[in-house]
């Protein structure tokens, strides 16, 4: 497998979920700790019923469910999972290559915390929309310091 191959499979199976890309790379202890930690956030913070609340389009409902103060761990977890996937299957390699996933992580989790009062367009876009879109400033600031600091 080509390595740019791998650091794509890494990073997809560790957007399904954090943990799956470290035991796909054979590191058996971080994958399993991984995923335990995010099973823990997400069963804490109601995480999976915000999921289907949300694509059921009942916000208030799923915001009403939302356990902010272990959701706001998830980001952190979710981003750093991702960059050790992606190192690990040989990324990462410039310098600042670690910005995009540590501003992405503050990014959600700032958004995680307004995301009960943030509407676009009247719409209130709740636990789960709001922070998502929130990755596209962070990644946007962490290429962007990233580039200006090469």
């Amino acid at each position: 497998m080509k390595k740019n191959e791998k650091i794509i499979e890494s990073i997809l199976w560790s957007i399904a979920l954090p943990g799956f890309a470290q035991l796909l790379n054979r590191q058996l202890f971080k994958g399993f700790l991984f995923i335990t930690l995010e099973f823990v956030i997400n069963v804490n913070a109601h995480f999976n019923e915000i999921i289907l609340l949300s694509f059921l389009g009942r916000i208030k409902e799923a915001i009403a469910h939302t356990d902010f103060q272990w959701l706001m761990f998830y980001p952190c977890l979710y981003f750093f999972a991702m960059w050790d996937a992606f190192k690990d299957a040989g990324g990462g390699k410039t310098p600042y290559s670690y910005f995009p996933f540590v501003f992405s992580a503050y990014s959600v989790t700032i958004g995680i915390m307004y995301s009960s009062k943030v509407e676009l367009f009247g719409l209130l876009l709740g636990t789960m929309w709001f922070p998502m879109l929130c990755v596209i400033p962070g990644l946007a600031i962490g290429f962007g310091l990233k580039r200006l600091l090469k």
